[in-house]
């Protein structure tokens, strides 16, 4: 299986150690393809020198959609590619392989591994990580819909596998996207008749401790994709749904061991959700204003 590893940076220089260690004890450097987004610290060179393969980008140019086709079409003889983000660290060293034997049967277009809370989480941290990647594999194909729901969808492309046929089948990677670029691959995926594997043996240490205001951004730019890409909404069924039931998860897992955490917990979840819900009419604000509440607030220049 003619695999690639991508992995697009932006001053990655801090945690070079922990992402680029594993890499390169489990594959070849020449097989890693490092998308720079013209970092001013030293990740370009520090790639260089592992002998990782390098493409350095204008940071103005970068798209989370657009930047990833982009090495798609870089690596035309990469028949499976692999995708992980800068701040993610190996579980083991054949974390990469167990994902790719999900893709040794030719109707799974997708895999995705389990993101597990890096050392140190919060505990709501921790627990949208066990939340949202449990420890037990599956595969979804488009019936998983009735059951699932929205959640049919959801796949990350922080630690994710792709089988070239099926993603150019379906388009690629969309070029033009707030962010949400694997969401919206998965969904064209099943509905073209692909199934989507989740491998939970497959694992990295990958979770973020964001502020209310960084959760009102996130959220924001979540609303403002299905907004613009409301077909997936039709297709597969609102979020709200699963929004409540992550909402209950959480209180219940908080309490009581970590109950002071809980009134933190309350206001992020009001912040995302006055964030959704302003990303839902997004088409009513001004630039300036989408600039403004936005955590991407690239994509609005």
């Amino acid at each position: 299986m003619n695999f690639f590893v991508v992995v697009p940076t932006l001053n990655a220089a801090e945690d070079w150690s922990r992402l680029t260690a594993p890499l390169l004890g489990c594959i070849p450097a020449d097989r890693v393809l490092i998308l720079d987004s013209s970092s001013t610290d030293e990740t370009a060179n520090l790639a260089t020198a592992a002998g990782f393969r390098v493409q350095v980008i204008a940071r103005s140019e970068f798209n989370h959609g657009g930047t990833r086709q982009l090495a798609v079409e870089l690596l035309p003889d990469a028949e499976i590619l692999v995708f992980l983000t800068q701040d993610v660290e190996l579980a083991e060293a054949d974390d990469i392989n167990r994902l790719l034997e999900a893709l040794i049967d030719p109707t799974v277009a997708a895999a995705f591994g389990r993101q597990l809370p890096r050392r140190g989480a919060t505990p709501s941290e921790a627990h949208a990580r066990l939340y949202n990647y449990p420890a037990q594999s599956d595969m979804r194909t488009l019936a998983s819909r009735e059951k699932l729901g929205f959640k049919t969808i959801f796949i990350s492309n922080s630690f994710a596998a792709y089988r070239r046929v099926a993603l150019m089948a379906v388009g690629g990677f969309p070029r033009d996207v707030i962010f949400g670029e694997d969401t919206i691959t998965a969904a064209r995926m099943l509905l073209a008749g692909w199934k989507i594997a989740y491998v939970a043996e497959a694992m990295v240490y990958h979770s973020h401790s964001y502020t209310w205001e960084q959760e009102f951004r996130r959220y924001f730019d979540i609303g403002v994709l299905h907004q613009r890409e409301s077909w997936i909404l039709r297709e597969f069924g609102g979020a709200g749904g699963e929004g409540g039931r992550f909402v209950r998860s959480e209180l219940r897992y908080l309490w009581p061991r970590y109950w002071w955490a809980i009134p933190s917990a309350l206001v992020r979840t009001a912040a995302k959700w006055m964030g959704y819900r302003l990303g839902r009419i997004e088409s009513r604000l001004s630039l300036e204003s989408k600039r403004r509440l936005s955590m991407n607030r690239q994509f609005w220049n």
